[in-house]
């Protein structure tokens, strides 16, 4: 007897606890595939959303580069990759950051792409939809470099928009 009343007591404790908890937010993912880049590669982009807002980013992008100075995707070497262009992979710019970075500082970048990609995630990151819309519209792709911090890629527009089309898969 005495163990069934201690049990109802602690019970009896945890009931207000209980109701004063609040129930956290599920998080669910958003995901496509854009192109915010040309017409030679293709990004996958991914947000976390909880509720209506973007508490994580990622960006990556993948292209045919050199199989000699690129690792390319899984496969790439087996059945899956006979039909590429000869010497070349399928290939993560975002594994491929450094070598990827090297021809753009060829081309005069000064910010390696894996830190413009984390400049574009934190831009977005902690902003609904709503909000993420109302910065893009009517911009050029020149304020859209200007308007994200850190970033100096001219197509960062486009990898926002690709963002705001993955938060809304999620939703």
């Amino acid at each position: 007897m005495k163990k069934v009343l201690s049990l109802l007591l602690v019970v009896c404790m945890l009931i207000p606890a209980l109701a004063l908890a609040e129930e956290a937010p599920a998080v669910v993912i958003g995901q496509t595939q854009y192109a915010a880049h040309g017409t030679k590669c293709f990004a996958v982009l991914t947000v976390a959303m909880e509720g209506d807002t973007i508490v994580a980013a990622y960006i990556d992008e993948y292209q045919f580069m050199s199989a000699e100075t690129s690792v390319g995707v899984p496969n790439s070497d087996a059945d899956f990759g006979t039909n590429f262009p000869e010497g070349m992979v399928l290939a993560s710019k975002r594994v491929n950051n450094e070598a990827y970075s090297a021809n753009m500082a060829g081309a005069g970048s000064t910010v390696a792409l894996a830190d413009n990609y984390a400049a574009i995630e934190a831009f977005v990151t902690g902003k609904t939809v709503a909000e993420l819309e109302a910065e893009v519209e009517g911009k050029t792709a020149e304020e859209m470099v200007d308007a994200v911090s850190g970033c100096t890629l001219v197509d960062t527009l486009g990898y926002v928009q690709g963002l705001i089309e993955a938060a809304k898969a999620a939703q």
